[in-house]
């Protein structure tokens, strides 16, 4: 018998950009059961809260044709292989972005790796026009009222607008 393939994509999603969008729609081809795992990070000031970042998520991601696999969005403010042993999760789903960011994240899936040998990291690439896409730098340009349209779905674009105070 198979198992349930479950994968968890933790992020603090501080805004939800196209990037994650991609990330999480081509996580679905590869699993019967996704979770988007909203993180609380003491270590950031995100601006939106955990309940507008969720909310934001699970509106996104009904947009999103997902096949088969169930998707589900959760907050977490825990140990990430806590979360993924709470959700029954086997694998652990990270974009990467570049070069750069694959040195990082090798360094937490080999740690996650050691504390639940069980659950595996599977690094997915950016898609070639999302690989610029970061959710701090997203903010940085909402901040200075430049133009979001294309690096972040249009409610999302209209939140980060409104919370900056444009119209």
């Amino acid at each position: 018998m198979v198992s349930m393939r479950t994968g968890i994509y933790p992020g603090t999603f501080d805004p939800i950009t196209n990037g994650h969008l991609d990330i999480i729609k081509r996580a679905t081809k590869v699993m019967d059961r996704l979770v988007v795992g909203i993180a609380f990070n003491s270590s950031k000031s995100p601006l939106f809260n955990p309940s507008e970042r969720e909310a934001q998520v699970a509106l996104e991601i009904k947009e999103l044709d997902t096949g088969s696999c169930e998707v589900q969005v959760k907050r977490f403010d825990h140990l990430l292989m806590h979360f993924a042993k709470e959700q029954n999760a086997n694998f652990i789903i990270r974009g990467i972005r570049a070069v750069s960011d694959f040195e990082y994240e090798f360094q937490l899936a080999s740690m996650n790796y050691a504390m639940e040998p069980d659950v595996e990291t599977l690094f997915l690439p950016a898609s070639e026009g999302n690989q610029f896409i970061a959710s701090s730098l997203v903010k940085e340009i909402a901040r200075l009222n430049g133009d979001i349209s294309s690096f972040v779905p249009r409610r999302v674009e209209k939140a980060l607008l409104e919370r900056f105070g444009h119209d």
